[in-house]
């Protein structure tokens, strides 16, 4: 069998704060900090200009900072705590702006940038947290720099900015929730198999990677069960394949119905499967898979008028006795799976557990 390796989507998923992944965030960054730090360096001879020294050496050290976050932002590992880093100055400086309305009587624009940047850096739950405080702080500032809103224009001007700045927020909200359903839809549809509703390959291969991970750093154990439909091929040929994805559909049922919630189970394509058996040994794995077997031989389907029963071949590899990486699991139980096929078929083959032994073993209590 052939296991390449494939991205985990699932964890991607996870990983990612945002509608960007993190490299994408990775260059967002350097190119907000490059713009951000040219444009303080021509806002802070403004300031000079203006009578705001302080303000414009404050600028300057800040346009430092940037230039360097630019080049370092290639390879940190503290992606998130250089967002952080940048947000919350920018916000904090947002503020302090609006509080020197003859340096820039146009500052209080910036508020409504607030919730953009937050929600597309940091994603729906940290970008509402993090730009809702700084927003309302921002319209208490506008509010007291309006003097007195007794006055028709006065009020007018407070409503444009609290309504505009609440549906700002309301909006990108809505759509990074709608983003995140549609995200999870399209990689549920990636991860399972469509006709079985178990996981696909591409998403046991994943599983798999950080079953191994996981138990390498614990160092409990587990199996690896690859098990293969006997004879499936003539399902497909007598009665069409429309009774083959029926066996198939029953097949999984059976499979999720009698493992463990601890263990995991997917489609390897056609008629194959994977299971991963967590925390067992190898003389209980095979218990548990010879149950599993006996279930399957004893189930009669019916489609139509025709009754149906088939049997299972099961290989199984145990980590880390037979190998510490996927491949070399997957090669094992491979191994045993076609030697209990070539033995006679519906057989649970794994080491210590020769398939002609079973035969005999099946010949004698006949």
């Amino acid at each position: 069998m052939n296991t390449p390796h494939h991205s985990d989507l699932g964890a991607t998923l996870e990983q990612s704060r945002s509608g960007l992944r993190d490299s994408h965030r990775r260059s967002l960054m350097r190119l907000l900090f490059l713009i951000t730090g040219s444009a303080l360096v021509v806002f802070a001879c403004l300031q000079f200009l203006n009578g705001y020294p302080w303000v414009g050496v404050a600028e300057l050290c800040a346009s430092a900072l940037l230039y360097f976050g630019v080049w370092r932002l290639k390879s940190t590992p503290y992606l998130q705590q250089w967002v952080y880093a940048y947000l919350v100055p920018l916000f904090a400086f947002f503020l302090v702006i609006m509080l020197l309305p003859e340096a820039s009587v146009s500052a209080f624009v910036w508020v409504l940038m607030m919730p953009v940047l937050a929600y597309l850096l940091l994603g729906k739950k940290e970008g509402v947290i993090l730009s809702a405080p700084f927003m309302i702080v921002g319209g208490v500032i506008y509010y007291i720099h309006l003097d007195q809103v007794g006055s028709l224009h006065a009020m007018i001007d407070l409503l444009n900015m609290v309504l505009c700045g609440a549906l700002m927020l309301a909006f990108i909200h809505m759509y990074e929730v709608r983003r995140e359903e549609a995200e999870q839809r399209l990689v549920d549809m990636a991860q399972t198999d469509a006709l079985t509703g178990l996981a696909n390959r591409s998403n046991f291969q994943g599983t798999l990677n950080r079953t191994i991970a996981e138990c390498d750093r614990s160092g409990a154990g587990f199996a690896l069960v690859v098990m293969d439909i006997d004879h499936f091929k003539v399902v497909n040929d007598t009665l069409g394949h429309e009774a083959g994805d029926f066996v198939l559909k029953n097949i999984s049922r059976c499979l999720t119905e009698r493992l463990r919630s601890t263990d995991f189970v997917g489609r390897l394509g056609g008629e194959e499967f994977g299971l991963i058996l967590r925390d067992v040994k190898p003389a209980d794995a095979f218990v548990l898979m010879d149950e599993l077997r006996q279930r399957i031989s004893e189930r009669e389907l019916s489609y139509g008028d025709a009754r149906i029963r088939v049997t299972a071949s099961f290989g199984i590899a145990q980590w880390p006795d037979h190998g510490r990486e996927a491949e070399s699991l997957f090669r094992v139980a491979d191994r045993w799976l076609y030697s209990g096929k070539r033995a006679g078929r519906n057989r649970v083959v794994g080491a210590g557990h020769n398939p002609r032994q079973l035969e005999i073993l099946t010949v004698e209590a006949g």
